[in-house]
């Protein structure tokens, strides 16, 4: 969404691909325009980067990338899909979806992350990946392009940490064991609501 692109770069700048960890980005845009900005976010990080091909596995080693207008799924058997429902959601694809998918079919570990962004989408998703015990963030306020689905995240109690864009991709690294000299923890904000 809103200001989601750079958003996005600015989390995974620097990173290498940490061993059997997936990362998915779904953002809302144009399947005319998600194969560039897969390359435009390929050129801008260390890992590769490239677009989630329909009944694909979930894969460790790259940023995949949702590319269409449909909503990113994954199903029972951890593939990733693209669907046409729900059809009345407005933003494709949408970041509730996947996230709901993930908190019913992944049993291991997973870290949800909510950027700058219109609207609400995101928010719900966080929130059923909290309550299936998984680590949820999101950016806070001031670093926001647009403080809607981050905001919507943090009135439903969704986000456990609420942090400046400069310090998730640090604070995520730290958790997978990579940690940054960049990493204060007086800089994150526990969510009061937690």
């Amino acid at each position: 969404s809103t200001g989601g692109p750079a958003a996005v770069a600015k989390v995974l700048a620097g990173w290498s691909a940490p061993p059997g960890c997936a990362i998915v980005v779904v953002q809302h845009i144009d399947r005319d325009f998600a194969g560039h900005f897969a390359k435009w976010l390929g050129d801008q990080l260390v890992m590769p980067v490239r677009v989630i091909e329909d009944g694909e596995p979930l894969s460790a080693g790259a940023v995949l990338v949702a590319r269409t207008n449909d909503h990113l799924v994954m199903d029972r058997r951890c593939r990733l899909r693209y669907d046409a429902a729900p059809r009345d959601y407005v933003y494709r694809p949408s970041v509730d979806v996947f996230f709901e998918c993930v908190a019913r079919h992944w049993a291991g570990a997973a870290l949800g992350v909510l950027l700058t962004g219109m609207g609400r989408d995101g928010a719900a998703g966080l929130l059923a990946l909290r309550r299936a015990g998984k680590t949820c963030l999101a950016q806070d306020q001031a670093s926001c392009a647009v403080y809607g689905m981050p905001r919507a995240a943090a009135e439903l109690d969704a986000a456990q940490w609420i942090l400046p864009l400069d310090e998730i991709g640090p604070w995520i690294r730290t958790r997978l064991g990579g940690a940054s000299e960049h990493t204060s923890p007086l800089n994150l904000q526990r969510n009061p609501n937690v």
